[in-house]
């Protein structure tokens, strides 16, 4: 099979370097049509020979030439002759794309789209489900192509394409996913079924050519904006080199981006290159010099949705915040809107999809072409997202993201695909070819090469990150997809999605056991730990001496207990407990549905009473935070000798407990903390334990705080001033 890969390729290098419409030329070396004529593979639908002829006019090889390169024979029962028909297929259709994407205007071709669906449309059903072979579509193969002006790129009429695409046809994920990504633009391989689940999510889950081909058109245009931007902000942003506009928003006064700095707003237009984010704030009819918030370079930036407003008022969740060390405030970007807050959660998403993207370049240490390969997919990712966004009105949730870093961020396992992609990235050596050159007989060896076909699809758009992408003209060209195989990324993403049904169903009984109120959330609290109460105030019981007998009696067991040395075995016996427990439940209540956990609701309250309980609470939390400080404050003192007694007497503790906790077992020292503890409420010595613990409350008072001054940063003196 990779034999006759290599084959095909050295083939078109060696024997076609003629311009882009010579593939599609092929006229008989007398002119006359007869000549070739199409070619039947038996067995193939209609539709599917239609696309192996036209991926065999793009290619400029007869079909039968591309089924001996293909070099497997069709097996005799149905199951293996659908395999081999859609192998073939995806044999055929991922080398013609190769050669149509060079083109710089592909996506605008109305076409290629149905060349594309037409390929998605024969993979699902690639033979004949009947007997008697159907009769093929008439193709314009052929026909003489047109002239110049005329000339076409699959068709020789266009009148025929309504007879190759049937707009009633849908395709599904599968075919999707196995056609879309041979075209780097169109589809990535991390984010293809999420793109898919886009544009079929108003279509039962099936998309239809009408859906395809208005997204391939929105795609072109927004790749056509992103160059116009590109030539308009070069003298303004002053972009460094393989730096290119992604997207600006705030050019229309309607809509415009805020800036927030302290209590400061101001408007202006924000754009995104693949290194940074700009702001241009807006003058007296001009915008001022940019200013640039670094994305490519590690300087600890926070990048988040944030709530702002008017003089600092945390009022509308529109804003996304900016954090680094290169800046002493952070900067708040805030999206106007009546309805929502898409727009701010689209720049976050983009923002945040080229942070990503250079960590991982950074976390790595790629360089050259890896560098430019990596970038180069989160660039075609936002494209798509923008795409998608513009002409669905697309929102990303969670793990439906378009955005491969970002999906990778949000998805459980999903360091696991950013480690599949760097092993497919160091396959990417665009400077050398692992190739025999020494002119011996014997079959040239290829070492496993990956090209990168992100970065060459947006070379071949128009877009440049790097001045060179030097590939032999004999290497192997391997994308993301190979013919009948699987690609590790795409296995990598299936198993952490998967991962996500499980979390999402956890995450849904979080939001039904979720109550509101402080005094209901107390109430259910209390019931979950009911069970640590109940001990707690049995031991308490104990402690105070009430019943005199039982506490002797677990006085006496404790004691034995620490003495013999068993008490180091009461956690494992716990977590021994505890999990037989579990055990027995999971054993006995197989299949049983969990009874619900019942809590007696307190009374309801109004928003006042809820207000003023909480600010009950948080002067309880505060008087806490008040007597902490003062504790570590008078330590403080102690420890810098301000009352030199006190000093003194701490210290000779000090050097009295080392002494006890070097020469005296821990067994001990453990039993005696107990008795002290156990027997502090007991009637013998109640009272003499009444006085020292008043004694020491006593010197603690006498203890004074060290001082404090408090002095405020000078931001706050600028931003008042």
């Amino acid at each position: 099979m990779e034999v006759a890969k290599v084959g095909v390729w050295e083939g078109l290098m060696k024997t076609h370097q003629k311009s882009l419409k010579a593939l599609f030329s092929r006229k008989s070396s007398n002119g006359d049509p007869n000549e070739s004529q199409e070619f039947r593979i038996p067995h193939f639908s209609p539709l599917a020979n239609s696309v192996v002829s036209r991926s065999s006019r793009i290619l400029q090889i007869p079909t039968e030439e591309l089924q001996h390169h293909f070099g497997t024979e069709p097996p005799e029962n149905a199951k293996e002759l659908q395999t081999y028909a859609r192998h073939f297929l995806e044999f055929c259709s991922y080398q013609a794309l190769q050669i149509v994407s060079k083109r710089s205007d592909y996506l605008s071709d109305k076409e290629f789209r149905r060349l594309t669906f037409d390929m998605m449309l024969a993979w699902e059903d690639p033979v004949v489900k009947s007997k008697p072979v159907q009769k093929v579509i008439e193709s314009s193969i052929n026909q003489e192509v047109e002239d110049e002006s005329g000339w076409s790129l699959f068709y020789s009429s266009s009148t025929n394409m309504a007879v190759q695409v049937d707009e009633e046809k849908t395709v599904g994920p599968e075919a999707f996913a196995r056609i879309a990504p041979a075209c780097a633009a169109v589809a990535d391989i991390i984010t293809v079924h999420n793109l898919f689940d886009a544009l079929a999510a108003s279509t039962g889950h099936r998309l239809h050519f009408l859906v395809y081909d208005k997204y391939i058109r929105n795609l072109d245009k927004i790749i056509k904006a992103a160059k116009n931007a590109l030539v308009s902000s070069i003298g303004n942003l002053k972009l460094a080199e393989g730096e290119i506009v992604l997207d600006v928003d705030g050019s229309v006064p309607t809509q415009p981006v805020l800036q927030h700095i302290g209590i400061s707003a101001w408007p202006g237009r924000l754009t995104l290159t693949n290194y940074a984010l700009y702001f241009e704030s807006l003058g007296v009819g001009l915008y001022d010099k940019a200013v640039r918030y670094d994305l490519a370079t590690d300087m600890k930036q926070v990048i988040k949705p944030e709530m702002t407003g008017p003089l600092g008022a945390r009022i509308f969740d529109k804003a996304v915040m900016y954090k680094s060390t290169s800046i002493a405030d952070p900067v708040y970007f805030e999206f106007p809107e009546f309805k929502g807050s898409s727009r701010r959660d689209y720049w976050l998403d983009i923002g945040l999809e080229i942070f990503y993207a250079h960590r991982f370049i950074r976390k790595n240490n790629l360089k050259g072409t890896q560098k430019s390969e990596a970038l180069s997919r989160a660039i075609l990712g936002i494209f798509r997202y923008h795409a998608i966004r513009e002409a669905f009105r697309f929102s990303s949730s969670q793990y439906k993201t378009l955005l491969p870093y970002n999906l990778a961020e949000s998805l459980p396992r999903g360091d696991f695909i950013l480690e599949t992609l760097l092993s497919r990235l160091i396959l990417i050596n665009a400077d050398t070819t692992h190739r025999d050159v020494s002119g011996g007989s014997s079959s040239a060896k290829q070492v496993p090469k990956a090209s990168p076909v992100s970065l060459l699809a947006l070379l071949h758009l128009g877009f440049i990150l790097q001045k060179e992408v030097m590939l032999d003209e004999k290497a192997i060209i391997v994308g993301d997809i190979c013919v009948g195989e699987t690609n590790p990324l795409e296995t990598a993403v299936k198993q952490s999605v998967s991962d996500t049904s499980s979390a999402e169903a956890a995450q849904a009984t979080i939001d039904q056991v979720k109550v509101e109120g402080i005094d209901t959330n107390v109430a259910v609290m209390k019931e979950l730990l009911f069970p640590v109460i109940a001990i707690a105030s049995r031991l308490q019981l104990l402690a105070s001496w009430e019943e005199s007998y039982k506490s002797i009696m677990f006085m006496l067991l404790t004691c034995y207990c620490i003495f013999r040395g068993w008490i180091r075995y009461i956690l494992p016996f716990l977590f021994l407990f505890v999990a037989v427990i579990m055990l027995w439940r999971r054993h006995f209540n197989k299949g049983k549905p969990l009874e619900p956990f019942r809590v007696t609701a307190p009374p309801n309250r109004n928003t006042v009473e809820q207000l003023l309980t909480l600010q009950e609470i948080i002067s309880q939390v505060e008087a806490l935070i008040q007597s902490g400080n003062i504790v570590l404050l008078k330590i403080r003192a102690l420890m810098f000798a301000v009352l030199p007694r006190a000093t003194d007497g701490v210290v000779l503790l000090l050097v009295f407990l080392a002494g006890v906790f070097a020469f005296v077992p821990f067994k001990y020292i453990i039993m005696v903390i107990f008795l002290e503890a156990y027997t502090r409420e007991m009637p013998y010595r109640k009272e003499s334990s009444d006085k020292i613990f008043r004694r020491a409350r006593e010197w603690w008072v006498r203890i004074p705080a060290a001082p404090v001054q408090l002095i405020k940063p000078e931001s706050d003196k600028k931003k008042k001033s």
